[in-house]
């Protein structure tokens, strides 16, 4: 019982830190330059995984891995939120 939990919280973390990074990127980083550099995304993903790893110790329903799913989706959503500017979307 607990496992379908524990996968709808990571499942839902890593939704919702994709769609917060690539918003972020396109509306208020979209006249900086440095968010253009190849490392952006992996400099955003590794500040939420910091963030989130306390945060695993202390809530039981926050695990490690969901602390890894949210730092790589929003590495993830970082880039796509560099694409979409490059695109002009």
């Amino acid at each position: 019982m607990f496992d379908l939990l524990y996968f709808v919280v990571t499942a839902a973390a890593g939704i919702f830190a994709f769609g917060i990074a690539r918003e972020f990127v396109r509306q208020r980083l979209r006249f900086v330059d440095a968010v253009r550099h190849p490392l952006a995304p992996w400099i955003a993903g590794l500040g939420v995984l910091m963030i989130a790893s306390p945060i695993a110790w202390l809530l039981p329903l926050i695990t490690t891995t969901t602390a890894l799913v949210a730092g790589a989706a929003a590495g993830l959503g970082t880039a796509s939120g560099v694409k979409a500017l490059k695109r002009g979307d």
